[in-house]
C-alpha cells in the first residue's frame, strides 16, 4: 500500500468543518496531541459516472487506540483516527531528535458508507498512502501551528487541514508554548521555526548563482512509458533565516542536472513531477487539464530544502496558480527566463523550457505552443525589417517623384 506521493499545498475555504482535538496516551502521559479541522475530497465511480464528494472529519471522531501509538516498544509514533463506520484516517511521525515531523498520512474510507457514497458501484474500504514529508514539522518541545487552510493530495483523494496545532514527542500533557508557524500564516520574512525568535526581517540582496544549465527530466508510468517530459534550468529565488549570519538572507540555488533525479506521477486530470537533488532539494510541480478548454497549466510548486546554512527546513507550497499553459497534445515552450513567483519567499527562474506533462506518444516532444514573451522576440526583428523596408520603399519613392519632376522640368526648356 505505501507509495511515495508527491503532496501539494492550496488554499480551501471550509468554514463548516469542526475543530477537533485528539491525544495518544501512554499511561498519564500525552505525547502526541493534535487540534484541527480536516475535510477530505474524495472521487469515487457510480455506475453512471465519476463522482466527488467532500467528506468532513466530524466532533465525533475518537483516536483508534489499537492502531496509535507513543513509539514504544519499537513501534512507530503515530495517531489514528475513527469516524463513521469504517473510516479511518492518521499520521505516523519520525524525528531526528532536534526536529519532528509527519511522514506518514494515510486515509481509508468505507465505499459501503451509502450515506456518503450514494450509489457506488463498489464496496468495502479504500486505502491511500502518502509516505513522504509533507511540511508538517517542529522543533522538538514545540508546537506546529497552521490556522491557514492547507492542502495535500494523497494519491487523488486530498484533505485540507486548517485551525491546525500539533505536538508529537511532548515533553509534557499539554502544547508547548513556542510554536512553529507555518510559512501561510506568516505575514512577514523572519525566521521561519518560532514565534520566539528575535530576529528583525529584512530585504535582502541574492547571492548571484549565475545562469542554470539545462536538464531533461521525464516521469514514467507502471509499465515504463514515459509519460510527462520537460526541458528547462531552474533557479531556485529563496528567502530564509541563515545560521551563521542570524538574520533573513534571500539565496539564488542552481539544480545542477547530473546531480538531479526525477520522478512523479501520470494522471488523465493531473500529473507531478518531482525533482529531487542530492536529498537537500526536492522541487515539485503539479499540472493540472481543464477538460473544459482542452487546456492544461502548471497549478502547483512545492519546495522542501535542508541546506547546510538554514536554521530549520525550508517549505513553501502554491497550488492555486496559473502558469505554462497550453492545449492538449502540444508542448509548452519558452526559451526567454521566466520568473514564477510562488510565495513572498520563493519564487523560480526558469530558462530554455519545454515541458509536456499529458499526451507523451513517443521520446520527442509534440509541436510546441511558445509563450508570449518568445513571440514578443520573434515579433521585435520582423516589426524591425518592415520598418527598414518601408523606410527604404518611403526613400525610392521620393527619389523616384524628385527625378520625374527634374524630367518634366527638363521638357519645359
Amino acid at each position: 500500500m505505501s507509495k511515495p506521493f508527491c503532496f501539494f499545498l492550496m488554499s480551501f475555504i471550509a468554514d463548516t468543518q469542526a475543530v477537533v482535538t485528539l491525544e495518544v496516551k501512554e499511561g498519564n502521559s500525552t505525547c502526541i496531541k493534535a487540534e484541527f479541522s480536516a475535510v477530505f475530497s474524495i472521487t469515487y465511480n457510480t455506475t453512471n459516472d465519476t463522482r466527488t464528494v467532500s467528506v468532513f472529519l466530524p466532533n465525533s471522531t475518537t483516536v483508534d487506540s489499537a492502531n496509535s501509538s507513543c513509539g514504544s516498544n519499537g513501534s512507530t509514533p503515530g495517531l489514528t483516527a475513527k469516524f463513521g463506520p469504517g473510516h479511518y484516517f492518521g499520521m505516523n511521525f519520525s524525528t531526528n531528535g532536534s526536529l519532528y515531523s509527519v511522514d506518514t498520512l494515510f486515509l481509508r474510507y468505507n465505499l459501503s458508507d451509502a450515506s456518503l457514497f450514494p450509489e457506488a458501484n463498489s464496496s468495502g474500504p479504500v486505502d491511500f498512502e502518502l509516505s513522504a514529508s509533507v511540511g508538517i514539522w517542529a522543533p522538538t518541545n514545540t508546537t506546529y501551528r497552521c490556522l491557514s487552510p492547507t492542502t495535500i493530495t494523497i494519491s487523488r483523494p486530498s484533505v485540507t487541514f486548517s485551525e491546525m496545532k500539533l505536538e508529537a514527542y511532548m515533553p509534557g500533557n499539554d502544547f508547548s508554548p513556542a510554536e512553529r508557524v507555518c510559512a501561510a500564516d506568516q505575514t512577514t520574512t523572519g525566521a521561519p521555526t518560532t514565534t520566539t525568535s528575535a530576529a528583525t526581517p529584512t530585504t535582502p540582496s541574492p547571492t548571484p548563482a549565475g545562469t542554470p544549465e539545462q536538464g531533461s527530466y521525464s516521469v514514467k508510468n507502471a509499465s515504463g512509458t514515459v509519460c510527462l517530459m520537460a526541458k528547462m534550468g531552474v533557479q531556485l529565488n529563496v528567502s530564509y533565516f541563515s545560521q551563521s549570519q542570524n538574520k533573513t538572507v534571500q539565496e539564488l540555488v542552481n539544480l545542477t542536472p547530473n546531480l538531479t533525479s526525477s520522478s512523479g506521477l501520470c494522471g488523465g486530470t493531473n500529473a507531478t513531477l518531482v525533482l529531487t537533488q542530492e536529498e537537500t532539494t526536492v522541487l515539485s510541480f503539479l499540472f493540472t487539464v481543464n477538460s473544459t478548454s482542452n487546456k492544461y497549466h502548471l497549478s502547483g510548486i512545492t519546495l522542501q530544502a535542508n541546506w547546510t546554512d538554514m536554521m530549520s527546513p525550508f517549505s513553501a507550497s502554491n497550488t492555486s496558480l496559473d502558469y505554462l499553459r497550453s492545449s492538449l497534445g502540444h508542448s509548452y515552450m519558452c526559451n526567454a527566463e521566466q520568473t514564477l513567483f510562488v510565495v513572498s519567499t520563493f519564487s523560480i527562474n526558469m530558462f530554455e523550457l519545454q515541458v509536456q506533462p499529458f499526451g507523451v506518444t513517443s521520446t520527442q516532444f509534440a509541436s510546441a505552443e511558445v509563450c508570449q514573451i518568445d513571440q514578443d522576440q520573434m515579433l521585435i526583428p520582423i516589426i524591425v525589417g518592415a520598418a527598414l523596408a518601408g523606410l527604404v520603399l518611403i526613400v525610392l519613392i521620393a527619389y523616384l517623384i524628385g527625378r520625374k519632376r527634374s524630367h518634366a522640368g527638363y521638357q519645359t526648356i
